[in-house]
């Protein structure tokens, strides 16, 4: 059965804290990373996802705190139709 090709992957050599090492020692004893370099992968994953999370949120409210009294108003009336013609849907279903 022929191998699957790995992507490529950097090798580094560094020194962590204590409570690092201990956060990727839990993530593989609970089966969420197999390996070392899983662990590293997936923490660093879950902070860029983060950090965009973080981005949006600053960039939402400097977008809403920027406006004009016309966009605000013209963005409440596109809220009130979206409410309007949601109005009877289960969005639980």
């Amino acid at each position: 059965m022929p191998t699957l090709p790995r992507p490529t992957r950097q090798k580094i050599s560094t020194t962590i804290s204590p409570t690092a090492f201990g956060y990727f020692e839990e993530l593989i004893t609970s089966g969420e990373a197999r390996t070392l370099a899983e662990a590293i992968d997936l923490a660093v994953e879950r902070l860029l996802v983060y950090e965009n999370r973080e981005r949006l949120t600053i960039d939402t409210a400097a977008y809403f705190d920027n406006m004009t009294d016309e966009e605000a108003a013209e963005e409440q009336k596109l809220e009130a139709a979206i409410a309007q013609s949601a109005t009877g849907i289960d969005f639980d279903q």
